[in-house]
């Protein structure tokens, strides 16, 4: 009998090529492609004839409520509609990383241009404001000072959207032009990168040269933690290095990795088909 995988998609990325790949390179498995600018729901009446969904979105609330509208109708998702809401809002992130005593750096949220600027002063300079919702590093400012302070908020609050109306602070931390990115699935550590950048933002999406960082006891302990702080499955984290240690900064659950493989040397897209296939035949928790 065999497997029948649902692929969640919007437009198809290097990253689901080589997914899709990996899937077809596979015996008795089934995979049904699932375009979200074409699904349509009737909600208490759906049947899908799939054993599990792999989400592999590039819309954020297109995501979040295809993931649940497929588990209402019990279908197991991966990842689940809990991973993507807590995955895809920074400040739900760092509450679950708070609550299960994860180091991060100095976070706190405001919802008005003055609260915010007094959290920053507060804060002391330099810090980092981010969306809420986002991702790519868009829409970050590095605030160095009071003046940049009331200006970057002056034109949160004037352009006004979702995206404006939450302060979301982080204090800056000094990255020395990299950061890391580590890729778990399930309970396992299974590669890392160093992001390179002359940039204070090192997303390899903004230019940042991926490298091999070796998996150290710390990295492979904190990584596997904060994925299991926001519900575990199939995510990358982002972290800090500091003279005190490891700071998670993000957690990303459609992750990218087609610039990883070839620096760790590890086949990434087999690793993933791997866990989804065990999550179908129910040797997967969660």
């Amino acid at each position: 009998m065999s497997v029948k995988i649902g692929f969640l998609h919007s437009l198809i990325r290097p990253e689901e090529k080589l997914l899709l790949h990996e899937f077809h390179s596979r015996d008795g498995v089934e995979l049904l492609m699932v375009d979200d600018r074409k699904l349509l729901y009737n909600l208490g009446k759906d049947r899908f004839p799939f054993d599990i969904v792999l989400e592999r979105c590039i819309n954020h609330s297109r995501a979040l409520h295809a993931l649940r509208l497929f588990e209402s109708a019990g279908i197991q998702c991966i990842n689940s509609s809990k991973v993507a809401s807590i995955c895809g809002d920074k400040i739900l992130t760092s509450i679950s990383l708070q609550d299960h005593k994860i180091p991060q750096p100095e976070v706190r949220v405001a919802f008005t241009e003055e609260s915010a600027l007094q959290a920053i002063e507060e804060m002391g300079y330099p810090v980092v404001l981010k969306p809420a919702v986002g991702s790519w590093g868009r829409l970050l400012s590095k605030v160095n000072d009071r003046d940049a302070a009331e200006t970057v908020l002056e034109h949160k609050v004037t352009l006004g959207t979702y995206h404006h109306s939450i302060f979301y602070i982080q204090k800056y931390i000094e990255k020395k032009g990299r950061d890391i990115r580590s890729f778990v699935i399930g309970d396992d550590c299974i590669a890392a990168i160093y992001r390179f950048s002359e940039h204070w933002i090192t997303n390899t999406a903004r230019g940042g040269v991926a490298k091999n960082c070796p998996l150290t006891d710390e990295l492979k302990t904190i990584s596997v933690r904060a994925a299991r702080a926001v519900g575990g499955g199939i995510v990358a984290v982002d972290l800090f290095e500091t003279d005190d240690g490891l700071l998670v900064n993000e957690v990303n659950y459609t992750m990218e990795f087609r610039n990883s493989i070839g620096p760790t040397g590890v086949n990434i897209p087999q690793r993933i088909v791997d866990y989804v296939l065990r999550a179908a035949k129910g040797q997967v928790r969660g």
